[in-house]
Formats: C-alpha cells, structure tokens, sequence
C-alpha cells in the first residue's frame, strides 16, 4: 500500500507538491518525531520567479531547478516518491498516486497554481504559458523557430507575424518577460539576423487593469510603465485579448493584432487536488483554510501556499499568490506540527509583508517595502538581484546563475540561443500532464486570405 516507505511508530506527515511552500515545511521538519513524505510528479524544485530568463535564454534550465532529493540528503526522516496524485481518499486517510496508495496521518497540500485562461478556448489552444520549465523550454524553442521562419517569409503580413510578440497580463511576469524581450530585440536578435530588420519586431504588452503591476504601490507601477515605454514596449492598459485565432490576438471584437507569438501571464488557479468535499473549493480553485491552514470540515488536511485559501479580516479575499506566503505558511505550519506533538495549542497564522518587486530590465526595478517606501532604478535592480540570487537552492545554481547574469551585463549577449528541442504545438500537453492533440490538430496557420470583415489591424 505504501509504495516500500517503510511503517513506523512515527506519525507520517506527507506533502504534496516540493515548491517554495512544501519545500520549506519538509526542511523545517527536518529534526522533528515525524516522517516526512514528499510527493511530487518532477524529481526537481523549480524556482519560479526565473522562469522568464529560461525562456528568454538569460538562463539555462539547470541554473533554476535542484534536485530534491539533494536538497533533503542526509535529512533520516524524510522519503521522496516521484509521481502524480490522483485523488485523496479523507475517510482513509489515503493519497491515490499513479504509483500506488499512501497512506497518511496528516495531509499537507502544497500543489501550487497552474495557468488560467478564463474559459477562453482558442487562447488555451494556441497560447504559450510559461508555468513551468517545460513551458519555458517550449517558449524559447517557438520564438527562436519563428524567427528563422520569417527569415524566409516574402509576405511582409507573414513575416510581421511571426516577428511580433503579444504578452497578456500586466503582473510581474508579464512586465519581466515584456522587457527580457525589448533587451533581446535591441542587443542580441540583430547580430543572429542581420538579414532582418528587427524595427518591425512589435512587443505589445496588454493588461486588463488600470495599471501594470496592479498589487504594487502608484509610484512603483508608474515607473515600472515608463520604463516599459523607454524600451519602445507598447503598452495597452484597460485592454483584454477576447481570442487568438488565426494568428491575431483580438483586443475587441474587430481590432486584432497580428502575431503567432502570444504569451499568456494574466491569472492563475489553484491547483485542487480530486477527492475533497466540493464545499471546501473556493474561488480560482483554491482549497478554503483556517487561520492554521487546516482545511474547512477535516481534522488532518491542510493546504499551504497558493492553493490555499485562507481569508482574514485584513485579507478579505485571501492572500496573495506569491512565494512569501508560501514560505511563511509553511513555516507556521512546521510550528504548529511540533506544538500538536507537544500537546499545545496550534498558534493562527500572520503574514509579515516584507514587500515586492518586480525587473524590468538591464539597471530598471521597481522596489515597495513595508512603511510605503518605494524605489526603483539602478538600486531597484541591484535589491532584486540580490535577493533573487539568495534565494535560490543550492550553491552551484547561485554561482551559475552570478556568472550567467555577470558575463550577460558586461558583453550584452546571451549564449543560450539554443533550439535543442524545437517545439510544435501538436506537441503541447497542458498542466496536468494530459495531451491535447485532438485541439492542437486544429490550431490555424497564418493565412493572409482568410476573411476578417471590418476587422482592424492594431500596429503593424
């Protein structure tokens, strides 16, 4: 039943998901009389916030991915076990895996998010997201293939096509790629494709909000938003892409912009696991908590970072999505485990807001902390420097990534122009690992022909 983890006296905590939140928890765990198993359908941590440098080719894969089970070695207490959840069974106290039946005596839900697209089918058919490596891997293949494809395009419509990029969501991702992107366009695209004039190359970066960076401080998402501009990015707030057929992202019902590059960063759901009372599924998917993070109506499951949904006074609509919290939970999670193994009462959770940011590009960062301090520039982009290399696991990453990002700053250029693996899209599976060929067999070319009555095209 418990795929050879071997039976003990100690109570068996397992946790399913190894990103920023389960990690932490099982790494606090680390001396307790509890056996910790992690489950998890990747045998790696991928550290998100980097995963637009992957894509962008800043980075290579490796830099931002550790393997877990070198992050938890010589940790006695702890078992790793790589597969996929199909549903939890509460009343036996047991996860279903693709591998076989675990049972558990408390349950931590740690799944994280996964990408959505509001229901709208033609953009979760065609677009690029870039939620895991994977997709980041994929993004960089597509852009580079579409690249040499309009190298041989004599139809200016075609070739505008595949030069343009559209980035949908205004949050962090969204600005960090937009302007990853402008860098690549300005300093490395035009000595690989001279024969192009990469002045056609159109970034759009398109938000549905008043603002871009919308969690962050009015000071902070106005310089984000001249920065942005500065790198010739246009940006269209109070704007959202209704489909993307036919190789044109539609802002309304006739106006469209051309491209086959549309890259999708504008929300995210919970990822729920199959099996728990319906009831419990708030909004956005995410599992309904208490200020303990122990699921609503059970005694030992609980949910922690993203997929959890606890809400306050102060977070009325539960707290962010983002990797602070996650860490915290968990590590207020790990306290209360120890305080229960003592006999003491668990203690609530409070959230310590130790603030955001968001890179826009070489020497431009947005910067808010506690007290409504606000910077951005040189510093900023300094501040996230540092701390996003700090956080990342494992000594080797962060020498890597130093040296990846130093020789990147001093020469301009970025090696990692590779198309090893190059993508089609018959080839996409989404987030649950499930294919989609039987929708990807039906997404359209660029057809110049094709009828759009009335429509108007937005640029070029």
């Amino acid at each position: 039943m418990d795929t050879n983890i071997p039976v003990t006296s100690q109570p068996r905590i397992v946790i399913v998901g190894c990103g920023f939140a389960g990690l932490r928890l099982a790494k606090d765990l680390a001396d307790s009389p509890v056996q910790v198993v992690v489950i998890d359908r990747n045998n790696y941590h991928n550290f998100q916030p980097l995963l637009y440098q992957v894509a962008t080719g800043a980075l290579e894969a490796d830099s931002i991915a550790y393997p877990i089970r070198k992050i938890f070695a010589g940790q006695k207490n702890f078992f790793f076990r790589m597969t996929g959840v199909q549903h939890v069974d509460t009343a036996r106290n047991t996860v279903i895996t693709s591998i076989g039946e675990i049972r558990y005596d408390h349950l931590v839900l740690a799944t994280g998010s996964l990408t959505n697209f509001f229901g709208i089918e033609s953009i979760e058919r065609n677009a690029m997201q870039i939620k895991s490596i994977p997709n980041a891997l994929n993004l960089r293949s597509y852009l580079f293939q579409n690249f040499e494809k309009a190298l041989l395009k004599e139809n200016p419509e075609e070739r505008q096509a595949l030069l343009n990029v559209v980035i949908v969501g205004g949050g962090p991702t969204g600005v960090e790629i937009a302007g990853s992107l402008a860098e690549m366009r300005k300093d490395v695209l035009p000595k690989d494709y001279p024969e192009l004039d990469l002045r056609q190359m159109e970034i759009y970066l398109v938000e549905a909000g008043p603002a871009v960076l919308g969690p962050m401080s009015k000071d902070s998402q106005e310089k984000a938003k001249r920065y942005l501009e500065d790198k010739n990015i246009h940006v269209r707030l109070n704007t959202s892409v209704k489909r993307f057929e036919d190789c044109r992202a539609y802002v309304s019902d006739t106006e469209f912009i051309r491209t086959e590059n549309l890259i999708w960063a504008a929300g995210v759901n919970g990822a729920e696991v199959p099996g728990l009372p319906a009831e419990v599924v708030a909004r956005n998917k995410r599992i309904s908590v208490n200020n303990w993070n122990r699921v609503e109506g059970q005694t030992n499951v609980y949910a922690i970072g993203d997929v959890a949904n606890m809400v306050t006074e102060d977070m009325p609509r539960g707290f962010p999505m983002l990797a602070p919290v996650a860490i915290q939970q968990a590590e207020q999670l790990a306290d209360n485990f120890k305080r229960l193994l003592r006999g003491d009462a668990p203690v609530p959770f409070k959230y310590f807001n130790k603030g955001s940011m968001a890179i826009v590009g070489r020497n431009k960062a947005v910067v808010d902390l506690p007290g409504d301090k606000h910077f951005g520039g040189f510093f900023g982009w300094l501040t996230w420097l540092f701390v996003h290399l700090m956080t990342l696991v494992g000594f080797r990453n962060k020498v890597v990534t130093f040296i990846d990002w130093a020789f990147s700053y001093v020469s301009s250029d970025r090696a990692l122009r590779l198309i090893i693996r190059p993508y089609k899209r018959t080839d996409f599976k989404d987030d649950k690992g499930k294919a989609t060929a039987e929708h990807n067999a039906q997404t359209p070319q660029y057809n110049p022909s094709v009828p759009s009555p009335d429509a108007e095209v937005v640029g070029r």
